[in-house]
């Protein structure tokens, strides 16, 4: 690991004043589960790091309003502890829950989770952000069982956020802070999709630090569910995060949003289509998987993330509708 600066700002207005125009200038530390990876691996090389967790506004999981609100600093065992999360809003909590293991869920934290890089071994091995060699992409020709079925060109790594698809099928925002003041982004467009190594894959600038995540009320029956190889300590290889507004006894609107199978959550507008006006049945849910990964394209030895894709959103939509413990 190179050599850096390190600060410990007590306040929003002093954090900002720490970081720099570029990204080289300076990277902000929350839970650090995944920043002090990314410098050990040369994929970040900060001149300073400026360490947030000082600041309290940062933290906590209240209601805002009619809306709930998660602070940046909120750890995964704030959220999974959280009985608001847990009775209105079981898809994040579910997604929470994915997350198995202690150490993990004391230090990371929400916005940590969404702002981490991601996994793509040619990308953490110094092949740049799309995996290229010698202007030839590695994913597409090498090992890339664990890449995108929804890939865009050479963009082929997947979004390693697990609180992603549940945040953009709820509709949640993001408030981006820096010192010119602030924004609000809707959780769908804070993921990228970048289509060259100087580009990232959110929509956090240098200099901007994520404070909040405001999801407004559930409206309908909301759930994640999530397939992995193992339990404890990894990353889901297919995940579903399904709203349904019900109209009746037959769904009036849904959202459907995979995660893990590209470089953003992947909204199936085609799920979302079909479900409308439905009455939820197993054969119901297992078409609306079908048409959720209508589009996918495998690359050479991930095909089986399909399957798993089609099985995430059959049975997340079964159990938001109370289908399936």
């Amino acid at each position: 690991m190179h050599a850096f600066e390190y600060a410990s700002p007590t306040t929003l207005k002093d954090a900002m004043a720490l970081l720099g125009s570029s990204w080289a200038d300076a990277a902000v530390l929350a839970g650090g589960t995944d920043l002090i990876s990314a410098m050990k691996d040369a994929v970040e090389t900060p001149k300073r790091v400026v360490n947030i967790k000082g600041i309290k506004d940062l933290g906590g999981v209240a209601k805002k309003g009619s809306s709930l609100r998660i602070g940046a600093l909120a750890t995964f065992d704030d959220l999974a502890n959280n009985a608001v999360l847990r009775n209105e809003y079981p898809s994040i909590h579910k997604a929470v829950l994915g997350v198995n293991s202690p150490q993990l869920r004391n230090m990371g934290t929400a916005g940590g989770d969404l702002c981490q890089r991601p996994r793509c071994w040619y990308f953490r091995t110094g092949n740049g952000l799309l995996g290229m060699k010698d202007g030839k992409s590695l994913v597409l020709v090498g090992e890339n069982q664990y890449h995108a079925i929804f890939g865009s060109g050479n963009t082929q790594f997947v979004s390693p956020s697990s609180l992603g698809p549940a945040l953009v099928a709820l509709g949640a925002k993001l408030t981006l802070v820096s010192a010119a003041g602030s924004r609000t982004v809707g959780a769908e467009e804070f993921f990228m999709v970048p289509s060259s190594d100087s580009e990232r894959e959110t929509a956090l600038k240098p200099g901007e630090i994520l404070t909040e995540i405001l999801v407004p009320a559930a409206a309908g029956k909301n759930s994640t569910y999530e397939i992995r190889e193992r339990e404890a300590l990894d990353w889901p290889l297919a995940t579903a995060s399904v709203v349904l507004t019900m109209k009746g006894a037959s769904v009036g609107s849904a959202k459907v949003v995979m995660g893990h199978v590209g470089p953003k959550p992947v909204v199936s507008a085609e799920a979302a289509a079909f479900l409308a006006g439905k009455t939820i049945t197993e054969e119901i849910a297992e078409q609306a998987g079908a048409a959720a990964v209508k589009g996918a394209k495998p690359l050479s030895k991930n095909e089986y993330k399909v399957q798993l894709a089609k099985v995430a959103v059959k049975r997340a939509i079964l159990q938001a509708a109370g289908k399936l413990a």
